[in-house]
């Protein structure tokens, strides 16, 4: 969007990517607000200064706005004060001046300039971060944002069309598997069928349970278990017997990470506790 002047594309800028009020917040910010050693800048929010915590708030310095806050900061006089000077005017109505460059770049203007900003602005964050840390930068609550901000975008539903496509297919291949007698295929099984990396570490399964300063005898143990499960891997792999993998099971179960133990056990219960009629008999 074509604009008069890098101020201009940093008061676009500061709505669209910094989702700041226009004109208060952009006229309030002072280039000793702009931290560049830890990517944030401070606002202070006329608006909402008379709740407790609500006079300022710190913003990234997100990648979108960053190169146009650093043009304004090289082209700003020396001793500069505030980031914004050229259109500090009481007279200058920054909507008035959108709408006229919106048009002469053949745009159509939409309702609401700078809160349709702010709005786009908080919906893209909270698609990425904790409602309450977007709430936080934007400088509103949960309720408001949920009821005046937050929007239905097409991104949405593109991601929900692929989300449906996707656990179709996966529905597709397990209903396969299920009918040739196998077991079906989950983000678990998928876990166990890697174990064989742990078991030729086992002392890494073992640091953070009691820390790295172990004995040779505590070790032992696990590595016996682990040659154990490996022998036992070579004759499962060839039987593919429901009782050579539940031997294979019980024998590396010692060299099991917890959170794949943890899996196998809600696995086990999920088909014990009102799913077994869904898993084929002998898989």
């Amino acid at each position: 969007m074509p604009a008069p002047d890098a101020e201009w594309r940093l008061i676009f800028a500061l709505s669209r990517f910094g989702g700041l009020r226009c004109p208060s917040e952009h006229l309030a910010l002072k280039w000793s607000d702009v931290d560049w050693a830890n990517g944030r800048f401070t606002v202070h929010s006329p608006k909402t200064e008379h709740h407790q915590g609500g006079e300022s708030r710190q913003v990234p310095l997100f990648p979108e706005l960053l190169p146009h806050m650093r043009e304004v900061f090289e082209l700003a006089k020396p001793g500069a004060e505030y980031v914004i000077t050229r259109y500090r005017r009481s007279n200058q109505n920054l909507s008035t001046q959108l709408r006229r460059i919106l048009r002469r770049a053949g745009l159509t203007p939409w309702p609401k300039l700078y809160q349709n900003l702010r709005s786009t602005r908080e919906t893209e964050l909270a698609g990425q971060f904790p409602l309450h840390v977007v709430c936080a930068w934007i400088g509103n609550s949960q309720a408001v944002a949920a009821k005046h901000y937050l929007q239905v975008t097409e991104d949405h539903f593109r991601s929900a069309l692929q989300n449906a496509l996707q656990q179709a297919h996966e529905l597709d291949r397990n209903e396969s598997r299920v009918e040739a007698g196998e077991a079906p295929e989950t983000a678990f099984s998928h876990a166990v069928r890697d174990t064989s990396t742990h078991c030729d570490k086992p002392e890494e399964n073992l640091v953070g349970a009691t820390g790295p300063e172990q004995s040779a005898k505590t070790l032992a143990k696990p590595q016996i278990a682990c040659k154990s499960a490996a022998k036992s891997a070579a004759t499962s792999v060839h039987s593919g017997s429901p009782a050579s993998d539940l031997a294979y099971l019980v024998d590396s179960w010692p060299c099991l990470p917890p959170s794949i133990k943890a899996g196998i056990v809600a696995m086990v219960k999920a088909v014990t506790e009102g799913g077994h009629d869904k898993i084929a008999p002998g898989s």
